[in-house]
């Protein structure tokens, strides 16, 4: 089975914790904080893998997660950073967000590397919070957690050659008499159920060629197999319309030929703008014969060239082939879709809050004070009064006095839920 989409949870590795120490040495009275920093989460990296075809794999596992740092130790020892999480997909994957739909990254070249959830930082020991105000610091910071996100995965195979047609057109014939590819072929619609690639060896050059199952009237909205499939002539370079010319079965070689393209045409404009050659297939045939003229005079009209040609028995194949190798030579290679811009953050936005009320409970969202709750070790005194100060200096307590909040109340910041006690200004 040829699975060319998946939707899978990626999580980067939490920070290793900050530890408490304090230096403990004989004639070393007040040795001081030495607790050490706790190491960062392992990134999740995808990469792509040419020895790859498919995305069946993350049909049977959607979850990954990064392993988190190691904690900080006394002695003033960090804690060791973990290893990133390799994720393997296939030259010619697209990584989107799962809720944004924005586009990640291309991974188009073998090798290619893209960090899609980072892990977070470690945690500061007590050991980095000495100051002369607090030469015995009782408190260290927790890991920073790793982000996380659902992403969408989507293949289109790199051919530079697209065949497409009707069912029955003999596109996989033509595969299989020009390439090493063997699809399977038989003489009733849907035979190819999947995408089959193949490589045309010439004297002088070569080029891969996909044969494009699915293609019906309505298929850029789903009808047959097309809107399976269509994504995959994304990346081609040039189109072979394969058409019936001797109307086997009752069809019209002109009218299948207009209706293709227009499917393509729904589906996206550019691929109507492709170069494309049409393959008179199955002239071995007598009928062929008589509809020849009226499909080479319809395709004349877009500018398109013509081969005649019969895939069962190679009549006219080698014409085809070493024409579309010239065209090939002349045209540039696709370039990769480009990932959404990164939106630069100033650091006052950067540190900004949003405050919504739901109810009874007062939620607060924000990059910097989510990352500073989640960083907070609760079971620490000192901690839990260094987030204190920090959000009467950002303007969060202020807020929720102005917001109607009173003694007692919850409120929810990133996945914590606190209550609400304001403190003094002078704090």
């Amino acid at each position: 089975m040829f699975y060319d989409t998946a939707k899978i949870f990626v999580r980067g590795g939490d920070g290793g914790n900050g530890c408490i120490s304090f230096r403990r040495e004989k004639y070393v009275p007040r040795g001081g904080p030495d607790g050490g920093d706790g190491g960062k989460g392992g990134d999740v990296v995808l990469v792509a893998d040419e020895g790859l075809r498919t995305l069946v794999d993350f049909h049977y596992r959607a979850h990954f997660k990064a392993e988190r740092g190691e904690h900080g130790r006394g002695s003033n020892m960090h804690g060791a950073s973990a290893k990133d999480l390799v994720i393997r997909v296939p030259v010619g994957t697209v990584v989107k967000d799962a809720e944004t739909g924005a586009v990640l990254a291309d991974l188009t070249v073998p090798g290619q590397r893209e960090v899609v959830a980072r892990g977070g930082r470690g945690g500061r020991g007590n050991a980095r919070f000495l100051s002369n105000a607090n030469r015995a610091p009782r408190m260290a910071e927790k890991g920073e957690p790793g982000e996380e996100r659902w992403l969408l995965l989507e293949l289109k195979l790199l051919a530079d050659v697209g065949l497409v047609g009707y069912p029955n057109a003999g596109k996989s014939t033509l595969l299989a008499r020009t390439t090493a590819a063997r699809p399977k072929i038989a003489d009733y619609p849907f035979t190819t159920l999947e995408p089959n690639l193949g490589v045309v060896k010439l004297e002088e050059t070569s080029f891969v060629l996909a044969d494009i199952p699915g293609l019906i009237a309505g298929a850029h909205a789903g009808a047959g197999l097309g809107h399976e499939f269509l994504r995959h002539i994304e990346r081609t370079r040039l189109i072979i319309h394969v058409v019936d010319t001797a109307g086997t079965e009752g069809r019209n070689p002109v009218e299948d030929y207009y209706r293709i393209n227009t499917e393509l045409g729904l589906y996206r404009r550019e691929l109507v703008e492709l170069p494309q050659v049409v393959a008179a297939n199955k002239m071995d045939l007598p009928a062929a014969a008589e509809n020849l003229p009226r499909l080479r005079e319809a395709a004349e009209k877009d500018g398109r060239l013509v081969f005649p040609l019969s895939a069962a028995t190679g009549q006219g194949v080698q014409e085809l082939l070493h024409h579309v190798a010239r065209v090939l030579e002349e045209l540039p290679r696709p370039k990769p879709l480009e990932p959404e811009p990164a939106v630069f953050r100033a650091r006052n936005e950067d540190e900004g809050f949003h405050l919504e009320r739901l109810g009874g409970i007062f939620i607060i969202k924000g990059r910097a004070v989510e990352r500073l709750v989640a960083m907070t070790d609760f079971n620490q005194e000192e901690a839990v009064r260094r987030l204190q100060r920090a959000l009467v200096r950002m303007g969060i307590e202020q807020a929720l006095a102005e917001a109607g909040a009173r003694d007692g109340d919850v409120v929810r910041i990133g996945k914590f839920e606190l209550e609400y006690h304001p403190t003094q200004s002078d704090s």
